[in-house]
């Protein structure tokens, strides 16, 4: 990543022979619960973090877009005209970028050509929605460079859309939503049916607490298999139950799911309706109690990954375990699952010991070391210079 705004200005006229319209950025984010719930129709609570992905742009006077990075500063910018963009045309990590503006042009609005240079500090496959902060800060640009004027609400779906059918990959719309609408001090509560969201307060300086990410290295990608799988699982399951998604079912509803559906598909089920629940329960505590207390719905929502979705793995295991044993509130898995990042919920006094023993337990499986920080909740997209 480049150090400065500044820098990243320099570097974009030493690529393109001319000084960027704008610097844009947008976080990547943590979700404190609700996995595998937001395509479900469901809710979720994510945060944005002050990890972030920045874009220069500049408009230029044809179709064309040039797209380059910072972190392959060898490599040619990626050429494509906007009139000749098709869904799935695009290969490579560029498919994003070129998606967001193939998607602006489905949903109505015209984008002008420009050039993108694209600098990040967000973890790459670590689960903390790298894609989705490649994707809003080049959406928050092409707004303002198109004059658009599109909500924020649109420009998460204008995202969502390009990740769904230019990448292939069928996400829903907590990771878009939660980098466009976050605040600093807050999680975001949002209902992926309707759109709506809430800001709930999350201080947890104020508690005297840290959000530990444990990234496990192991790398994962959305647009693979086993995603896609329990997306179909979660649409059968709904389709026999008889409702449009499974947030129209409830805990209570589970009984009679027991006799309706397989097994594999009764587990899948079972982990989005009670994720959807513990949701909620959450957001009821922050507002009641604080973060403090979230420490079992963390753990509950892990066990409910691991056992009945079957989205964690050893390295997962190994980092909340540990981060438990040790002392830690609560620590679950985040994100798509097949690998990413763990988060532990942790008294300040309280990191270093845990740090070494997760460290300590990577060792001793012979994992490899895993990289650990903090995460606050921090502002969402916006243009920066």
């Amino acid at each position: 990543m480049t150090s400065t705004p500044h820098d990243l200005a320099a570097a974009f006229t030493d690529r393109f022979g001319t000084e960027p319209d704008g610097l844009w950025s947008a976080p990547g984010r943590v979700n404190v619960i609700g996995e595998h719930t937001d395509y479900n129709e469901g809710f979720v609570l994510p945060f944005a973090i002050r990890h972030s992905t920045t874009v220069a742009a500049a408009v230029r006077g044809d179709r064309w877009v040039r797209v380059a990075s910072t972190f392959a500063p060898d490599d040619d910018a990626v050429t494509a005209d906007l009139d000749d963009l098709a869904e799935g045309g695009v290969e490579g990590w560029a498919a994003y970028p070129l998606g967001v503006l193939w998607a602006f042009e489905q949903s109505g609005y015209r984008c002008p050509g420009m050039d993108l240079l694209v600098d990040s500090s967000v973890p790459v496959g670590a689960g903390l929605s790298s894609s989705a902060a490649l994707e809003c800060s080049v959406a928050v640009a092409a707004n303002e460079l198109a004059q658009a004027g599109a909500s924020h609400q649109e420009l998460a779906a204008i995202g969502q859309l390009a990740e769904n059918r230019m990448v292939g990959a069928p996400t829903g719309i907590m990771d878009q939503s939660a980098s466009l609408l976050g605040e600093a001090g807050y999680a975001v509560f949002l209902d992926c049916r309707s759109g709506e969201s809430q800001l709930v307060p999350l201080d947890l300086e104020a508690a005297g607490l840290e959000l530990l990410v444990i990234d496990t290295r192991v790398s994962h990608s959305h647009s693979t298999g086993g995603y896609a799988a329990r997306r179909r699982s979660c649409e059968l399951g709904a389709k026999l139950m008889g409702v449009p998604a499974l947030r129209d079912l409830s805990v209570k509803d589970l009984a009679e799911a027991a006799g309706v559906l397989d097994e594999e598909t009764f587990r899948r089920v079972r982990h989005v309706v009670t994720e959807n629940a513990r949701v909620q329960d959450a957001v009821r505590l922050l507002t009641r109690e604080g973060p403090a207390a979230l420490g079992p719905l963390l753990v509950a929502s892990h066990a409910s990954m691991r056992d009945d979705f079957e989205i964690s793995c050893a390295e997962l295991d190994t980092a909340v375990d540990a981060a438990l044993d040790a002392g830690a509130l609560g620590a679950r898995m985040t994100g798509g699952g097949f690998g990413g990042a763990a988060i532990a919920l942790v008294a300040v006094e309280d990191v270093p010991t845990i740090r070494a023993a997760v460290e300590d337990a990577f060792a001793a499986a012979r994992f490899r070391a895993p990289v650990i920080f903090s995460v606050l909740p921090g502002a969402g997209a916006a243009r920066i210079a």
